[in-house]
């Protein structure tokens, strides 16, 4: 079960998981193909970049917006969905063409979480902003 669904309270349900886009797996590919020419010494930084790329979760619930990093450590960053001021596409030009972004969510006071190397920030952007406060 995925931290989301495990950290869900009454009457919360998921409206919307978000994936990371392909161009977030670059890294781990080169460090595979690193891993040929120096006998595997880099497999395990590919294994760890898969692990870390697989621990991440990003999502919004109709009552709050979630990111969870970690391999075996967790950390979780949450915002309630009344707490949301703005929410902000950051897209370079090869985010334009390759159809990736960041979103940056700010919220009440100096809180922020950025959702990075994210998959279709337009879409990630009206999902956030279409939940209804309840």
């Amino acid at each position: 079960m995925s931290y989301i669904e495990e950290s869900l309270s009454d009457r919360e349900e998921i409206v919307a998981l978000f994936k990371l886009h392909w161009i977030s797996k670059i890294p781990m590919i080169v460090w595979a193909i690193l891993a040929l020419p120096t006998l595997g010494i880099t497999l395990i930084l590919v294994i760890w970049e898969y692990l870390r790329l697989r621990s991440i979760e990003q999502g919004i619930t109709n009552k709050r917006v979630i990111l969870k990093t970690g391999i075996i450590s967790r950390r979780s960053e949450e915002m309630k969905i009344s707490s949301i001021e703005t929410v902000e596409i950051i897209q370079g030009i090869f985010g334009r063409i390759f159809g990736f972004g960041s979103i940056k969510v700010t919220g009440r006071g100096i809180s922020d979480l950025m959702y990075k190397n994210i998959d279709n920030p337009m879409h990630v952007k009206k999902a956030i902003e279409s939940v209804e406060i309840e």
